[in-house]
């Protein structure tokens, strides 16, 4: 059986403190409504406090301010170009930042991948770009910036750390729509030697991820998938990875997008160190979020759920922390994508704690890194330019003791 990580060695003494937290909640669980991923998959619990009333209602502008230091990697907004699918990382004692850059519109024929680094998370490289330009669709083809079935574009898709080796991952597709038949999922491993990255080729056909893939207990590897034709069939789960980079199950969450449509899955073990929790953008503008579980290594899962914690329709990315706690960097406003609230939940499961991150204008796709007491938040804003947020871990206790004077009594309009 895997140890739950605020138990292993080496962890801070606030893992005590998170595991009495944990009993409680374990003793709160007993209500009905209270989700559980084998017991109660069907509950819609996942935002609770004193602090709001509606979670529409909720004054994100009033929530309690995290402090940061911010940078802007890369802007391409005077060019009218794209930068977004921001994906972070920290390998070889240096952080990593990758993103989509294209021109004029998102995802258009021609797009590629671009990436920087910095030793400290705050001073970054000029971009450099990291994919080749797709093919016969770069700068001065017939087919450049149009929506054309002729032509191609690349998708950041994050790195991935595997048996100590950085592989940075992209879709390539043709970009007349979302997505196009020849849909591949691709990798490129990090060669230190030369400063450069080495093609390894397709590592899934039919497939676009939204997150790179992480271990799961068994030792394999799990990501989900977007084919194709998702929007008939739905979403799915990829498990594998461990034997070659090549090797992948898919399994499906719905089989069809009738009930759902998900958008950007993201999932996270939680404190079993077992049982999964997924969580999906609705893209019928719910504003909500959706949640799945599953209990056997992510082959099956259950219906998802539209829960009451509130979403733009826009990604998000959390991650467990080394002390045990959950947080969530996400457009909680349900109305548009201003501002990144980061939420805190000790069980990854309901959340009690939201905190104003970022915003005052448009900011989304966010991804998320702790690493060395900091977490850092690399975001899109406006879809024209890569930025990132350094903040200190200890700054998330500001959020211990949520104001009451931020909740009006009816929903936002």
């Amino acid at each position: 059986m895997a140890t739950s990580p605020q138990f292993r060695k080496g962890y801070p003494m606030r893992s005590l403190l998170v595991s009495i937290t944990l009993a409680s909640i374990c003793v709160a669980q007993t209500s009905e409504e209270y989700p559980h991923p084998a017991n109660n998959p069907d509950s819609p619990k996942m935002l609770a406090g004193d602090w709001f009333e509606h979670p529409h209602g909720i004054d994100f502008t009033a929530l309690p301010k995290i402090p940061s230091r911010h940078v802007v990697v890369s802007d391409v907004k005077k060019t009218k170009g794209v930068n977004q699918h921001n994906y972070l990382a920290h390998h070889d004692r240096r952080y990593w930042v990758m993103w989509s850059d294209g021109p004029g519109v998102e995802d258009r024929a021609g797009q590629v991948v671009k990436y920087a680094t910095s030793p400290d998370g705050l001073e970054w490289t000029s971009p450099k770009q990291l994919t080749p330009d797709p093919k016969n669709s770069g700068p001065g083809s017939a087919v450049f910036n149009t929506r054309s079935p002729k032509g191609f574009r690349w998708i950041a898709r994050g790195f991935w750390q595997r048996d100590g080796e950085l592989l940075a991952l992209a879709s390539l597709d043709e970009a007349a729509g979302f997505f196009g038949p020849s849909l591949a999922l691709h990798a490129f491993r990090w060669n230190a030697d030369d400063e450069r990255w080495d093609d390894l080729g397709v590592i899934r056909d039919n497939a676009i991820n939204n997150f790179p893939p992480k271990q799961l207990p068994s030792g394999r590897w799990m990501m989900s998938r977007r084919p194709s034709d998702y929007k008939r069939v739905g979403v799915s789960m990829l498990v594998g990875g461990d034997r070659s980079l090549q090797e992948w199950k898919s399994f499906p969450v719905l089989e069809t997008s009738s009930k759902l449509a998900a958008e950007e899955p993201y999932w996270w073990l939680l404190p079993d160190g077992k049982s999964i929790a997924a969580l999906f953008r609705d893209n019928r503008r719910s504003g909500y979020l959706y949640r799945s579980f599953s209990v056997d290594d992510g082959r099956t899962w259950s219906t998802p759920v539209k829960t009451d914690f509130p979403d733009a329709r826009s990604k998000f990315h959390g991650l467990r922390l080394r002390d045990g706690r959950y947080v969530l960097v996400s457009n909680t406003h349900p109305r548009r994508r201003d501002p990144l609230t980061l939420s805190v939940s000790e069980d990854g499961l309901v959340f009690t704690k939201m905190g104003y991150l970022y915003g005052g204008r448009h900011v989304d796709y966010p991804h998320v890194m702790e690493h060395d007491g900091q977490l850092f938040v690399a975001f899109a804003g406006g879809k024209q330019s890569v930025e990132v947020l350094k903040v200190d871990l200890d700054d998330l206790d500001l959020l211990d003791k949520m104001p009451t004077a931020i909740a009006p009594r009816m929903p936002l309009k």
